[in-house]
C-alpha cells in the first residue's frame, strides 16, 4: 500500500499494513538550528526552507497535508502599510488582512493587535465585500488540471482546502470586533457569515467540478482559545452550521466524506455543530497544552468522529525514554481506528534531531 491507501484506509477503518509517520512542518527557528548544526545542507534549505529534506531525513512520510483550493480569502489583499514608528523599536502597521498591529523588530511572534479597518457596515461595504466577489482568478485551473491528470497514480492523499467559514472573520475584526457586532448589528454579522459561506460554497463547486479527485477537504477556523471558542456556540451552530452542511453535501457528492477542521484551542463546544454538519475529523488534538485527547471524543461521538494530532511533540526536548513512554500512550488511541497521530502543532526550536529521528524510527517498527 501506498501512503495516499493507507491514509484513507485508517479514515474509513479498514485493514492498512503500516501506519503513515504524519509531520505537520517545523518551526523557521527549528530548520535553521537543524541547518546550522549540519543536519540540513544549504541545498536542503532551497526547498520551502528545509521542510521536505528534514521530513524525509527524519523519517516522515507524509506532512499533513497536501492542498489545493479557491482562493477563499480577500482578494486582493490590502497592501501592508507603516503607520508609525514607536520608541523602543516598535512599529505599527496595516497588515493585509486590514488589521492594525504593532511589533518588533527581530521579535518572532503574534503581532498585538492595536485597531481595526473593518468596524462598521460602511468599512465592510466599501473595503470587504468587494473583495470576496467571485472571480475567474480565484482558481488556478493549469494546476487543477494537472493534478487531475494524476487521479490513478497519486501516492500521497490530497486535500480540497476549502477555507474558513468563520476564522477569517475572527482575523479581520478580533474576537472584541465579533462579539461587539453581534450585539450592534446581527443582520451584518450574519451577512458577513453569508458571504463568506457563499463564497467558499463557489469555490468548492468549481473546484470539484474539475475533476480532480480528493481524499479529504480541510478547513481551518482557528476559533477557540484555552477556556473555550471564541464564538456563542448556539449562534455558531444556527448561523454558520448551514453553510458547513450546504459543503458538506457537496463534497459527498463527489466522493469526499473524510471532512477535516483546524481549529486550535478547547474547541470541544463547537465539535456538535461540526459533526451534525458533516466535519468528521478534528485536527490538531493539543494534548501537549491541556492533554487532550482522541478517547473521550470517541467514546462520545462514536466513530463518526475521526482525530489527526494528539502527539505530545514537547517529549522531542527530552530523552529517548520520554519518546518510547509518549509511544505507549498512542497505542490504544491507534487502536480505536480513525485516527493518525501527528505533533500537535509544528515541531518548536528546543526539538533535538536525533530525538525526532528516534521518534519516526519507532512509529515505524512499533506501527508496522
Amino acid at each position: 500500500m501506498n501512503t495516499r491507501e493507507r491514509f484513507r484506509a485508517i479514515m474509513h477503518y479498514e485493514d492498512y499494513d503500516a501506519l503513515p509517520v504524519c509531520s505537520f512542518g517545523y518551526w523557521g527557528e527549528t530548520l535553521q538550528k537543524w541547518h546550522q548544526e549540519g543536519h540540513l545542507t544549504d541545498e536542503d534549505m532551497l526547498d520551502q526552507d528545509g521542510t521536505p529534506a528534514a521530513d524525509r531525513k527524519l523519517g516522515f512520510e507524509l506532512d499533513y497535508i497536501p492542498m489545493i483550493g479557491g482562493h477563499a480569502d480577500l482578494m486582493p489583499y490590502f497592501e501592508e502599510e507603516i503607520l508609525a514608528e514607536l520608541p523602543g523599536g516598535l512599529i505599527q502597521k496595516r497588515d493585509q488582512n486590514g488589521l492594525i498591529v504593532q511589533v518588533k523588530k527581530g521579535i518572532v511572534s503574534i503581532p498585538s493587535e492595536v485597531g481595526h479597518t473593518l468596524v462598521d457596515r460602511k468599512s465592510w461595504e466599501e473595503l470587504y465585500l468587494p473583495r470576496l466577489q467571485p472571480d475567474a482568478a480565484r482558481i488556478d485551473p493549469d494546476a487543477l488540471q494537472a493534478l487531475a491528470a494524476e487521479n490513478e497514480t497519486r501516492e500521497t492523499p490530497l486535500a480540497l482546502y476549502c477555507g474558513s467559514l468563520f476564522g477569517k472573520i475572527r482575523d479581520w475584526m478580533g474576537v472584541e470586533g465579533t462579539s461587539y457586532l453581534l450585539a450592534d448589528d446581527e443582520e451584518l454579522y450574519r451577512e458577513i457569515i453569508d458571504t463568506m459561506g457563499n463564497l467558499v460554497y463557489d469555490l468548492v463547486e468549481q473546484v470539484l467540478a474539475s475533476g480532480v479527485q480528493f481524499d479529504v477537504a480541510h478547513y481551518w477556523e482557528d476559533i477557540c482559545f484555552k477556556n473555550g471558542p471564541l464564538v456563542i456556540p448556539s449562534v455558531f451552530d444556527e448561523m454558520v452550521g448551514p453553510h458547513y452542511r450546504r459543503v458538506s453535501d457537496l463534497l459527498r457528492q463527489h466522493g469526499v466524506d473524510i471532512v477535516s477542521l483546524d481549529c486550535d484551542g478547547w474547541s470541544d463546544s463547537l465539535i456538535p455543530t461540526w459533526i451534525e454538519n458533516g466535519v468528521n475529523t478534528m485536527f490538531p488534538i493539543e494534548v501537549g497544552t491541556w492533554n487532550a485527547s482522541l478517547a473521550p471524543w470517541r467514546a462520545q461521538y462514536g466513530k463518526e468522529l475521526r482525530g489527526v494530532g494528539g502527539m505530545n511533540k514537547l517529549v522531542f526536548a527530552y530523552d529517548y525514554a520520554a519518546i518510547d513512554k509518549e509511544i505507549e500512550r498512542l497505542k490504544p488511541l491507534v487502536a480505536l481506528g480513525g485516527y493518525l497521530p501527528c505533533p500537535d502543532h509544528r515541531i518548536p526550536p528546543d526539538a533535538k534531531w536525533e530525538n525526532v529521528q528516534y521518534y519516526c524510527d519507532r512509529m515505524h517498527r512499533v506501527f508496522g
